[in-house]
Parts: C-alpha cells; structure tokens; sequence
C-alpha cells in the first residue's frame, strides 16, 4: 500500500539526479546566467544586419543558445523535485525571462533572412560551410509564408511568458496549491493520497481503495473545474490565436505542417482505433470476467485483473529486468542504461513537491540526458524505466550523430524509440517467462499497454481535437462543456461494457500533455511504430538493429517520417496502425487461451 510521502532530504542520494554535472552549485549558475544575460543583450547589435553576413549571425546565435541551454535545464530540473521551493522558482522563472528575453532580441533573425532573395538562401543551404544548416534553411523557405515581418515577430516573441501562463498556472495549482482528500482504510488509518502515488491506489486490489482514491481525485479536479477550465480555454485560445497570426488553417495544422506530418496521419489514427473499439470491448470483457464483477466501473480498468502471480520490482530489481528484457538492443546500449543508473542521471522516487508522472529531458548534449521517475515497485515501474531511458538513448544518440542544430527529433517521432524499448522488452519477456500464470500477466501488460496508449491517447486526442474545433467556431469552452465532450468520448470508448462513472467527466483537468496541444497522438503511432520495430529487431537480429540505430542517430536531419523510413516503417500509411491493432486483437486471443475464460 501506498506510503507517506518522504521529502527530499529522506531519499538517498544513489536515487537522486545529480545536477551537478550541470552546475556544481547554484552560485555557479549566478555567473552563467550574468554572462548569458549580457551576452543575450549585446545581440541586439545584429538587428538589421542579418544580410550583411548571416553566418556569422547564425553562429552567435547558436553560441548563446548553446549558453542558455544549461541555465535553463538546471532551474527546470531544480524546480521538479521540490515545486514549492521558491528558491528553485525563482531560478526557473529567472531562465524562462531570459529565454524569452533572448527569444525577442533575435526575432529579427527569420524575417531578416526571408526578406533576402531565395537564390541567396539556397546558395547557403547548399554552403559547405553551413552543411549542417541544410535543413533549417529548408524548413526556414517552407515557413516563409508563415513568417510574419520583423516587428511583429519580435512582439510575439517578447509575450513567450505571457504565453506560457496557462501550464505554469496549471502546474502551480495542480502540483502545489491543491491538496488531495486522504484515502481511510478499513481499520480508519489514514493514507495520504498525492498525483504522485495515485497509481498506488488505482492499482490496489482492494476495490473500496481505488473507488476512494478515484472519487476523491476527479471530485477535487471537479472542485476547481471552472478555474482549470478558464486556464485551459486560454491555452487553447493561445493555439487558435498563433493558427490565425501565422495564416495556418487550424490550430491542429499549426502542430503538424511544420513536422511535415500531413493531417491525414491524425484523422486516420482515430479512424482505425475506433474501428478496433469492438476488440476493445472484448477485452473489456474479459476483465469484468476475470475479476468477478458485475458491473466494470472507471475505477476498475487499472487494478490487476489475474490472482496468484505477482512481480515484486524494487527499483534495483526492476532495473537488471529491464537489462535483461533489452538484451536484444546491443551490449554497448546496456553500457549506457548501466551508465544512466549508476551516474546520476535518473531521480527515482516520489517525495514531497516532487512533480508526478516521468519524464527524460535530453537537450545536453555536452552533459547526458535526466530522467524523472516516481517509481513503485511493480511492473508498470519497471516498464516506466525502459520508456524513459528510450527517450534518453533517442537523445543520446541523435546528440552524438548530429550537431546542435539538427540535434532535437521531431515531436512525430519522440514516443517511438521509449515504446520500442517497452515492446522489445515485452517479447523478451514473454520468451523468457513461459509459465502459464506468467504468461498470463505478460500478456495482460501488454494489453493494458494498447488499452492506455493507443486507445485512451487516441481518446485523448479526440478530445483536442474537439476542444480547438469548438474555440475555433467560437463556442465557449466551459468546465460544462468540456467535461461533456470528455464523458460522451468515455461513453464511446468504454460505454459498451462499462459503467462510466459520472466524475470521469473530470478527468480531462488533469492531464498535462493538454497544455502541449496536438502532441498526445504521437504516443499512439508511435506504439504502431514500436510494434513493428520491436518485431524487426527481435526477428531479423543485427541488421535491424543498426537500422534502428539509424533511426535513433537522425535528428531532426531529415523529416520525421522519412527518418521511420530509415529503420523500415512508414507511418505515412494507416496500416502500421491497423497492423498494431491486429497484435492487439491476436493479444486478446491469446490471452482468453491462456486463461481458459
């Protein structure tokens, strides 16, 4: 059962990020700053003279980048292991200032290179000396119709801050300010409910638990429902404004043509994962079966639906499994997660203030990447590490292939290589693991792996979808309506064998990846991609491996879809999708064979 919340000076310091392969100390971080700021402020002398010689201004502005990334990577990640400390607040609002400081001071850059003539652009991006600008001249003539003229780029961008409020405001209120009723046991003991150990209880066999910790969360989210509501509305009223400002159709469209992902890509996704919802419902079914129960309600669709087998994952443990389960990917990738964990990359455990869910930050290509988890000692946990390092060996990879410029992959691709490492590790384990009642909770996580991210990703991206749709026709977004759009999009999903409790309605306030707009569906194609990759390198061995590293080596190189292509998966097509669908529909099989119901 879930326990009390340490604060950080109770966890070990082996379980802890060390930000002192950034800065050793915040005094240090002072003096980077005060450079980087007088640094930022002399930029201002270029403005005018881009045409004069671009290069030059390019690389001053790549160097100062270069200086920026580090202060603000160490405030961010300061900030996310004690959220009301205000000593880390100060640094991270301090870095976001300067960021958009710096963001408005070289806004004349673009426009200043797009008012020159195109020959002359092509003549740069074909520049031996600029051959690793390539492709940001390509994409800066794909922009130049969206590209607005110097002063009003340089307005826009003096507003980043303003811009940003509603994930601040969201993570402020969420993660500090609201405080969550507590869970009682049978016995009257109370036990501390947080976003961070939720997945605690939603987990918990004992069905009054989950109900408890269930009600109590989308109750509170309820409670503050016409403020997160108003906070969401600005932020997809933020999208809809720069759709309108940049002359993009949609603000959908502002989120995927600059990817170069054609809209289709989205449409398409929702299309065949609500053609597949009847296999959903079957193994909905299955569930209800398999616990016993009469009605399934919301509550019910995490807690472990077999008896008698479990894994007990302690984070060392959980940590040489996944090792174990990601053999096929190489001994020098298994070098680098052994590095990860024994070098101060990965902060560990839930504590006070401490921001919830995970996630790898790679955009130091001079240190490594960090990984934030909030590890449970479960199987999901374990899954949760070989996600995260994913991402860290995506950057890892593409920081060492490529130069900074071409460094950062696309938002299409980013989910790719975290939920390959989950599906290679997957098949490895249920090769390895070939007792029946093994069997049998391997299949069921990679059910619930589908269930949560391609259908509920898919739901969720719906629910974007819907939401923009409606600011764009100017409908207001209310806590009201909203929370209707999110309920009938459960009633589709679950309604055919659920009981669809009624503050699931609520569950939309609480879900970060909102305040990112159009980006929750990438976690869906790339389980598509991850699926046939997994099988690829588990199949086909040492040539699909290094095609994969190809994939991981990329960048932002060339266009994401083309870099898929590089390790033999196109996603320009539905069928990777419709193909992940079927192992999910021969997954349900199985899995009814496996346990005779």
């Amino acid at each position: 059962m879930a326990e009390k919340l340490r604060t950080r000076n109770q966890i070990e310091e082996k379980y802890k990020w060390k930000l002192t392969d950034i800065y050793p100390s915040d005094a240090e971080w002072e003096t980077a700053f005060a450079a980087a700021s007088e640094r930022v402020g002399a930029f201002a002398v270029y403005n005018g003279k881009v045409a004069e010689d671009p290069k030059k201004i390019i690389r001053e502005y790549e160097a100062v980048t270069d200086n920026l990334m580090p202060i603000y990577e160490y405030a961010f990640l300061r900030k996310e292991t004690d959220n009301a400390d205000p000593v880390a607040q100060g640094l991270k609002d301090r870095a976001i200032r300067l960021w958009v400081t710096f963001s408005a001071v070289s806004a004349f850059i673009e426009p200043e290179l797009l008012a020159m003539d195109e020959s002359v652009l092509e003549a740069l991006m074909h520049d031996p000396d600029m051959a690793d600008h390539d492709e940001y001249f390509r994409q800066l003539l794909r922009r130049k119709p969206h590209t607005l003229p110097k002063e009003q780029e340089q307005l826009i961008a003096s507003m980043g801050e303003i811009f940003g409020a509603p994930d601040n405001i969201f993570t402020s209120l969420t993660e500090a300010d609201m405080k969550l009723p507590p869970v009682i046991q049978s016995d009257g003991t109370e036990l501390e409910l947080s976003e961070g150990n939720y997945s605690t209880f939603i987990h918990s066999e004992d069905r009054d638990l989950r109900r408890q910790a269930f009600m109590n969360l989308m109750t509170t989210y309820g409670n503050f429902g016409n403020t997160i509501a108003g906070t969401y509305s600005a932020s997809v009223k933020t999208d809809c404004l720069r759709a309108q400002t940049y002359h993009y159709a949609s603000a959908r469209a502002v989120a995927m043509e600059p990817l170069e992902i054609p809209e289709s890509v989205y449409d398409n996704l929702i299309a065949v994962i609500r053609e597949y919802l009847p296999v959903l419902q079957d193994y909905l079914e299955l569930r209800k079966k398999l616990l016993g129960l009469d009605e399934l309600h919301m509550y019910d669709l995490y807690c472990p639906m077999l008896k008698g087998f479990k894994m007990d994952l302690p984070y060392e443990k959980a940590f040489d499994l996944v090792l174990e389960g990601l053999r096929p990917m190489g001994e020098d990738y298994l070098a680098k997660l052994r590095e990860a964990r024994d070098s101060g990359w990965i902060d560990v455990y839930p504590s006070v203030g401490k921001s919830s869910g995970a996630f790898s930050s790679g955009s130091l290509a001079k240190v490594h990447p960090y990984v934030l988890l909030n590890h449970n000692d479960n199987l999901d946990s374990a899954f949760t590490i070989a996600h995260e390092l994913g991402h860290s060996m995506h950057s890892y990879y593409s920081n060492q292939a490529q130069p900074m410029v071409k460094a950062d992959y696309s938002l299409f691709v980013a989910e790719v290589a975290s939920t390959c490492n989950e599906a290679v590790m997957m098949r490895h384990l249920l090769s390895t693991f070939t007792e029946k009642d093994a069997q049998a909770f391997l299949l069921y996580h990679f059910l619930e792996q589908f269930r949560t991210t391609c259908f509920r990703q898919t739901m969720f991206a719906e629910f974007e979808k819907i939401s923009h749709e409606m600011a764009e026709r100017g409908e207001p977004l209310t806590k009201e309506s909203l929370s209707k759009v999110y309920y009938d999009l459960n009633k589709d999903y679950y309604g055919a064998t659920c009981t669809v409790d009624e503050v699931i309605a609520n569950e939309w306030m609480r879900i970060p990846h909102f305040y990112r707009a159009f980006y929750v569906y990438v976690y869906a194609t790339g389980l598509c991609a991850a699926v046939s990759l997994s099988e690829k390198i588990l199949n086909e061995g040492a040539p699909a491996v290094e095609a994969y590293r190809r994939f991981l080596s990329a960048g932002c190189s060339v266009p994401p879809i083309e870099a898929l292509k590089l390790a033999g998966i196109d996603m320009s097509s539905p069928e990777p999708v419709r193909a992940a669908m079927e192992v999910f529909r021969e997954t349900v099989r199985k899995m009814h064979e496996v346990t005779g119901v």
